[in-house]
This record gives C-alpha cells, structure tokens and sequence, in this order.
C-alpha cells in the first residue's frame, strides 16, 4: 500500500477544515504525515528567520500575585511549514524562564512499532467487512475519486475505518502543502529539553488519544469521512488563516474558526475540548500551587471558550495575561 509507511509512522496532528478537522488542527490528536530529520528542519528554521515576520504570538503567561509558580501557556500548531518560522519570541522567553516542559503527550510517546501496531489495530475492520459497507455510495465514490487524483488506489482504503481514512486524507493534503510534524511547536520545543535536559511530562497518553478517535460512532466517523472529503479543497486557505491569527494570537479568530459549527456537533466538542480541560485544569493548578514554573505546550484551541484553560484558570483565581502585557524578569 502506497499510504501504508504514512499511517504507521504517527505521530501527534493539527489539522483544519469542517469541525472535525479544525478540532484536531486547534486541539491536537494524531498525525499521519511522516517526520524529516531535525537537522533540515533547524536548518530550514535559520533560513526562515532572516526575513520572517514576527507576530506576538499564543503565548500566555499565568500566576498569581505574590505566589512564586507561574504557568506559560503556549499555543501550539502541530503541523508546520519552514516558512512558519521563526516563533514569536514569546516561546522563546517561556522556554528559558521554565523549569520544565508539559506537552499533550510524554516526550517520544508518539512513535515506534508499538504505537503503529496499536494504531492499525484500531484502525483495521474485520476481515468480513470493508469501508465501502458502512458508508454511502456517494461517500465510496468520493474517496474513489480523491485516491484517483493522489495517485492511490481506492482498494487500499477499504480496509479502514472511516476516521482512519480522513487521518489519512487530511494528512496527504498538509504533505502537499508542505507541513511537517517534525516541525510543529510541541515537536520542536520537546527536541530542545531532550537536548538540554530540561525535564518534560506528558498530559495524556497515545493511547487515550487514538481512543478519542477510535470511540466515534458509526455515523460520526461517517459523517468525519463526509465532511473531510467535502472541505479538503478549501483547505489551503484554511491552514493560512490559522496560521494567521496563531502569529498573532487573535483568540477570537481562533475561537469563530472552531466553533461555527460546534452547536451541530456538541458531543464532538465535549470529547475533543471540554472534557480534556476539565481532565488537565487539576494539574496545571497543582503546579502553581507547588510554586513551579512550567511551559505548557497544548494546542491553541484549549485556550478560548467559555471551558477553555484561560478562562478555567482565571475562574480559578489566577491572573493571566498575554506574554507581551508582562514585563520581562
């Protein structure tokens, strides 16, 4: 299979598009697109930075006056091209003034044969059902279609279960586009503590992530499969203005491109947003409370709505403010 060394090769995802796509462009779950070395993409990260814009940046800085723990909440896009470079020197600031790294997942959880068998695993039908059996002709025909136009034969689909196939889909069409998870935020700030020997925690486990996925139902994954087909056309020029309003940290942007249709898909956006903040905000507390400085790097997504960390936070008592509002130690 043409596709197979994508899919099992996963690491974590941001992607964009209709609900489903930008909750896990915003969010953040799994991605299918194969890594590049980190000496091209340092490489490529210097060349950027001579002539790149800087914007301020997802960077929030959260603490409470006169307690000494301080949070950095940095907004992350897991996909991204060389051309997304440099950050903002927020991130750069965050990392230097933490003591230590919390991402989505524990650092290097989001590779090896393990991780691949497990994914195939979830994402295989039986040997007495197919793709073409549990979705529309019409939706059969699409995929048929968009394997004719990647090359792609639509047999080496019909194995997999419809979120499978929109993972798959979604992450050929950043391929084109150039994103690469090696070069998302989360990827590149792990790569650095590794090097510096900065510790680095995980808020989830690969396993939890492939089941917010793995636990749709029949007519969710359908409908991801629909809609993905359906929105990858405009899909460019959804990516840029994502990557736009990240830069500069337009939550609001953030928060309309994600939530226009999220009163059509409520339990979706319990399971990929709410609940997942719900689950962290008791870990993040108890690092202030513990007076630690931290770098949090979770999708950018997590930060608006009324039940996003910033808000969560703040009903908590903590003062947050946007890095470039506090001044510098």
């Amino acid at each position: 299979m043409h596709h197979k060394p994508v899919a099992l090769r996963s690491r974590r995802v941001f992607s964009s598009g209709v609900i489903f796509l930008r909750c896990l462009f915003l969010l953040g779950a799994l991605s299918l697109l194969p890594g590049c070395g980190r000496e091209e993409v340092q490489a490529e990260e210097s060349m950027a930075a001579k002539d790149a814009k800087e914007g301020a940046g997802s960077v929030w800085v959260v603490d409470r006056p006169g307690k000494p723990g301080q949070l950095f909440l940095c907004g992350t896009i897991h996909i991204l091209r060389a051309q997304d470079y440099p950050l903002s020197p927020g991130y750069e600031a965050a990392y230097n003034q933490s003591d230590k790294i919390v991402l989505e997942l524990p650092p290097g959880s989001g590779s090896g044969p393990a991780m691949a068998s497990r994914m195939k695993e979830l994402g295989l039908y039986p040997a007495d059902t197919s793709l073409e059996a549990h979705v529309s002709p019409e939706t059969w025909q699409s995929v048929k279609n968009w394997s004719q136009k990647r090359g792609l034969g639509a047999s080496e689909f019909s194995r997999f279960r419809p979120w499978f196939v929109s993972l798959i889909i979604t992450a050929t069409e950043y391929a084109t586009l150039g994103a690469k998870p090696d070069m998302g935020v989360d990827q590149h700030f792990e790569e650095r503590a590794r090097r510096d020997r900065k510790p680095a925690i995980g808020l989830e486990t690969v396993e939890f992530q492939l089941q917010l996925f793995a636990q749709l139902t029949a007519d969710q994954q359908s409908d991801m499969l629909e809609q993905t087909l359906g929105e990858i056309s405009t899909l460019p020029q959804e990516y840029d203005k994502m990557i736009e309003a990240w830069k500069h940290g337009r939550l609001e942007d953030l928060h309309d491109m994600l939530f226009r249709e999220a009163a059509k898909f409520p339990e979706l956006m319990d399971l990929f947003l709410t609940s997942r903040n719900l689950s962290w905000i008791d870990r993040l507390d108890g690092l202030l409370k513990r007076g630690e400085k931290a770098m949090i790097l979770v999708g950018t997504g997590h930060f608006a709505a009324e039940k996003g960390l910033i808000q969560l936070l703040k009903d908590r008592g903590y003062r947050v403010r946007h890095h470039s509002e506090v001044e510098a130690p």
